[in-house]
């Protein structure tokens, strides 16, 4: 495409009283004679990334005028490439890709080379979470010994990665104590949409779009912010530039409708998510939610359905960008002036959710009655072998009496029954089944509120009547 046809789809818009600059998915998909509000607002992303990218060796021109013609029937039909606006890297997954940016200077400086040469090529952050212990609880002063017993176990990793952060422009470390990496990104680095400095000219703006070194690194997804798991090597390619290629996808729509009703949480919604799509198939799919029922759901109720896509097998499980997104950056301190870049921008791109618009095409759609969310808990072994919260006294029964190796839970029948635990006797022994560290954690719960207000619940009233480990 020419420099001249590519200025077609460059266009201009304002926000808080300033211009700025970006690749216009309206007039493209003009030009192009598609209808943009067709596409899945995935797909719509995608897109974006094709045109702002087509300067690169492995885009050109041809990827994004194939992907503005998706349909449901051309998935898997072609390939094309994506980079992401920046990558999120935990402590376990992360660390060793700083290690082989390091070698990779050392190697270039072995050579007579300028080290400085190797640098991350899009922003990169790495949340130190995974390995973190817990050493002490139950008392105030419990995080601040454990974040200092991490610092004294691991004392060469940190002195390695406060050299990585000054060595790399784009590498910043987020240090132990902060909190669950999805959380941090979602509270702190997440900004939906980028922006890049172009000399005298308007900044351009783009979407915020990611990777990352875990599988639920699609939590992003609930603030209308594409992103997946990836591999390290992966992740490493698209910090030194290098697109990851993609077949074009299977979108799988989920249409809500109605609201949830107390007692049902996010939880329960997610579950039920999982149970559902689990039995219609996505793998590999893009799942989008859509339908008026996300009207009544909030950012933080919507973050533990888009967490729990690697359980029901999707790439994603995306909420649009709109009105319950500007609420939480406005509840998470995200300065006035930037939120109304966000609303402004995806609104000029077609990337604003309106809720009376009609739906895009989907491969496939499935309905889900919010009204319908019962409490429940999770299989012991499969979350999409969910149980109505009333059925548990009955199925743990039922899991006792199993006469076979694998009890009515889907767990061991030896496994099932209870060992004297509850009564906290310390004499009681230990056997197959016992439990010796009882904990509330989840990344999925701790993105709401509500939900560790009814985990602290739980175990207060657990700890009330005499539930203790020996």
């Amino acid at each position: 495409m020419s420099r001249d046809a590519e200025r077609d789809v460059e266009s201009t818009f304002s926000a808080a009283g300033r211009e700025r600059r970006l690749f216009s998915l309206p007039v493209f998909a003009r030009r192009e004679g598609v209808a943009l509000e067709s596409l899945p607002f995935t797909i719509r992303i995608l897109l974006e990334s094709l045109l702002r990218n087509r300067a690169h060796p492995a885009f050109g021109p041809e990827p994004a005028a194939r992907l503005a013609r998706w349909m449901p029937e051309t998935a898997g039909s072609f390939e094309f490439p994506f980079l992401p606006a920046r990558v999120l890297l935990q402590d376990f997954t992360g660390v060793p890709c700083v290690v082989d940016l390091a070698a990779l200077r050392a190697a270039l400086a072995r050579l007579g080379g300028d080290p400085a040469r190797i640098e991350p090529q899009i922003p990169v952050d790495l949340v130190i979470d995974h390995s973190v212990q817990l050493d002490e609880a139950g008392h105030p002063d419990a995080l601040a010994a454990n974040v200092a017993r991490e610092y004294e176990r691991n004392q060469e990793r940190y002195a390695f990665l406060r050299w990585g952060r000054n060595a790399f422009r784009r590498l910043s470390v987020l240090p132990p104590g902060l909190g669950i990496c999805h959380q941090v990104n979602m509270e702190h680095l997440a900004l939906c949409v980028r922006t890049e400095p172009a000399g005298d000219g308007p900044p351009l703006v783009f979407p915020d779009t990611l990777v990352g070194t875990d599988s639920h690194t699609v939590m992003i997804n609930s603030m209308g912010i594409l992103g997946w798991g990836v591999g390290g090597i992966e992740a490493e390619a698209a910090m030194l530039g290098q697109p990851i290629p993609m077949l074009a996808p299977h979108v799988t729509g989920v249409r809500l409708t109605g609201r949830l009703r107390p007692p049902a949480t996010p939880t329960d919604l997610a579950l039920a998510v999982t149970e559902r799509l689990r039995a219609q198939g996505v793998v590999g799919h893009l799942v989008e939610f859509f339908g008026p029922g996300l009207d009544s759901l909030s950012l933080a109720d919507r973050a533990p359905a888009a967490n729990m896509a690697p359980e029901y097998g999707a790439t994603t499980g995306f909420f649009p960008v709109d009105a319950a997104t500007l609420a939480y950056l406005q509840e998470t301190g995200r300065d006035a002036a930037h939120v109304a870049m966000v609303e402004a921008y995806h609104r000029a791109q077609g990337l604003w959710r309106q809720p009376d618009a009609p739906a895009p095409r989907y491969s496939a759609v499935v309905e889900l009655d919010l009204g319908d969310v019962r409490p429940s808990m999770a299989g012991p072994r499969r979350p999409q072998e969910r149980i109505d919260l009333e059925r548990v006294g009955a199925g743990f029964d039922e899991a006792l009496a199993a006469p076979v190796e694998t009890g009515g839970f889907g767990v061991p029948a030896a496994a099932a029954a209870p060992p004297a635990v509850a009564s906290g006797d310390a004499g009681a022994g230990l056997d197959h089944g016992a439990v010796v560290i009882a904990s509330i954690t989840s990344c999925t719960n701790t993105s709401n509120p509500a939900l560790l207000v009814a985990a602290a619940l739980l175990a207060r009233n657990a700890h009330r009547r005499g539930l203790r480990v020996p």
